[in-house]
C-alpha cells in the first residue's frame, strides 16, 4: 500500500555549469546585456516617448486646437468650391462626373435658351399676383401653363439632344440620366449654373 519514494535525480557538474550565473553572480544580468546590445540604446521612459510622438506644432490649449481646426476646414471648403466651379472631377458630386455629363453640359451651355429665362418669368408672373385687376389675375393662369408647357416641350428636345450626342461621341458608355439631366440645367440660370460654364454662347464645343 505505500509505495518507495523514488530517489531524487542528481543533477550532472555538466547541468549545473550551464544553470549557474556568470561571472559577476546575477543571473538577470545577461539578460539585460543581450537586451541592451540588441537593441543598441536605452529604453526611454514613457514621458519622453509621448514627447517624441506629439507633432511640434501641436497647440498648447483646447480652444487654439479649434481654431486652428475651423481655418482647415475653412480653407478646405474654399478650395472645393474653387475646384467645383473649375470643373475638376474630384471635386464634382457624383451626378456631375463623368465624360458625359460634362459633354452635356457644355452643349446646354453653348446656346441661350428660352429655359434659362423661366426663373425671371416665375418671379414676373409672383408680382402678377398682386396686381388688383381682373384682366391681369384672368391671364396670371394662361402665362403660367404657357410658360409650364414651353420649359416641357424645350427640354424633351434638349434631353434628346443632349443624349444623341452623348452616344455619338462616347459609344458604349452610360447615357442614363443625361436627358434630365440636360433638361434641369437648362432651366437654371446661367450665371447660378455649377459647375460653371466651361464655353460661351455660340462657341463650338
Amino acid at each position: 500500500m505505500f509505495r518507495r519514494r523514488q530517489p531524487t535525480a542528481v543533477e550532472s557538474p555538466a547541468e549545473d555549469a550551464d544553470s549557474a550565473p556568470d561571472s559577476d553572480g546575477s543571473p538577470g544580468a545577461t539578460a539585460s546585456r543581450a537586451t541592451t546590445a540588441a537593441k543598441g540604446r536605452p529604453t526611454p521612459k514613457r514621458s519622453e516617448a509621448e514627447r517624441r510622438r506629439r507633432p511640434v506644432n501641436a497647440p498648447g490649449d483646447r480652444k487654439e486646437a479649434n481654431r486652428q481646426s475651423r481655418d482647415r476646414q475653412r480653407q478646405d471648403r474654399t478650395r472645393r468650391q474653387q475646384a467645383l466651379s473649375r470643373g475638376e472631377q474630384w471635386a464634382l458630386p457624383a451626378r456631375d462626373r463623368g465624360s458625359v455629363k460634362a459633354l452635356t453640359r457644355d452643349y446646354v451651355d453653348s446656346r441661350r435658351r428660352l429655359s434659362e429665362y423661366y426663373m425671371y418669368g416665375l418671379v414676373v408672373l409672383l408680382a402678377l399676383l398682386f396686381v388688383r385687376n381682373a384682366f391681369v389675375q384672368s391671364i396670371v393662369p394662361l402665362l403660367v401653363l404657357a410658360a409650364v408647357l414651353v420649359m416641357l416641350v424645350e427640354g424633351f428636345f434638349i434631353g434628346r439632344r443632349a443624349r444623341a450626342l452623348a452616344e455619338e461621341r462616347f459609344p458604349g458608355e452610360s447615357t442614363q440620366g443625361v436627358r434630365l439631366y440636360a433638361a434641369m440645367r437648362a432651366l437654371q440660370i446661367r450665371q447660378l449654373r455649377m459647375p460653371k460654364p466651361r464655353i460661351k454662347p455660340g462657341e463650338s464645343f
